[in-house]
């Protein structure tokens, strides 16, 4: 098959997981209507487990999944623990109570706070470039979170956009923890799903929110764990590997921002703050320079050199 159509074919499957997960902040909110917060991780999960094992058993490879789990049963159950279990359970709870637009723009701050964990995590430098980018995207966060009133810090809601950030430091952590896991990714994400659901069924019993959900609640929460947990990141990974330039798909996700606003608006009917559009072009402002490459000042010789 030729590169060129690898290439269309990466894009392909890079616009739609993109185009996915621009849904999904809509779909977290409409199903918080009807689930609480743990209720949605618990039945989310169940959805994403069963579309991973579906892909695995149209791979073939179902049989391995046992082998893996006896192999590599300690990082399935930590990693499971911060995702989805801890992960999508502080961020649920984040959009249950900021509007959807808000905490979708503050999330978008994970991939700056990876950069910023690796640091203490993985001893990597912090250049000046990335200390800039974080004043810009964090400034976006307080504009996001005081709905523009930066004098006088007042925020629509202090505990949720806390939420939203800590979901940031949960996700970027399990990112750079990922980094050293060999498991393959699909096998391992559904081994993640498997060791979490236990831990979300109990955590449901415990606060006695077992009671069977409305239709809705349930419709939603199998939207975004096929979409948003599952499925999606098959077609992203499949778009990784198939193309030739890894930015030029990463920076797909950069499309998701604006497309996930119009759908909060279309769909969830909220409306769109100035405030929201401020912040959240400080904050792709920010991440976007971060990605810029630095130029490098070459030395120019002296014109009498010292002797």
């Amino acid at each position: 098959m030729s590169s060129a159509h690898n290439q269309k074919k990466a894009y392909a499957f890079g616009l739609g997981a993109v185009l996915a997960w621009s849904t999904v902040a809509s779909a977290f909110k409409l199903s918080l209507q009807y689930l609480s917060p743990m209720q949605l991780v618990l039945y989310a999960s169940a959805a994403s487990l069963l579309s991973l094992l579906s892909i695995l058993a149209w791979q073939g490879r179902l049989p391995e999944l046992a082998a893996a789990f006896r192999r590599h049963w300690k990082s399935s159950l930590l990693l499971g623990a911060v995702n989805p279990f801890a992960y999508y359970l502080v961020l649920f709870q984040a959009y249950s109570l900021l509007p959807a637009q808000e905490a979708q723009a503050i999330n978008y701050t994970w991939a700056l706070t990876m950069t910023l964990l690796a640091v203490p995590l993985l001893k990597q430098k912090l250049r000046l470039q990335d200390a800039m980018a974080a004043l810009v995207c964090y400034l976006g966060v307080l504009v996001i979170g005081t709905r523009g009133q930066l004098l006088e810090l007042h925020f629509s809601n202090q505990l949720g956009v806390l939420l939203a950030l800590a979901s940031t430091l949960l996700w970027a952590g399990y990112w750079i923890f990922n980094t050293r896991d060999t498991r393959e990714p699909v096998l391992g994400l559904a081994l993640n799903f498997a060791s979490s659901l236990p831990l979300s069924l109990a955590w449901c019993a415990w606060h006695g929110q077992l009671t069977p959900p409305a239709w809705q609640g349930l419709a939603g929460a199998a939207y975004v764990g096929a979409l948003e947990m599952g499925f999606t990141f098959v077609l992203w990974l499949s778009a990784m590997k198939l193309t030739r330039s890894t930015a030029s798909i990463a920076n797909l996700i950069f499309l998701s921002p604006m497309a996930s606003l119009l759908l909060i608006h279309l769909i969830v009917g909220e409306a769109i703050l100035p405030s929201t559009l401020l912040g959240l072009a400080l904050i792709l402002g920010g991440l976007l320079a971060q990605k810029l490459p630095l130029r490098r000042v070459q030395p120019q010789p002296l014109a009498n050199p010292p002797s």
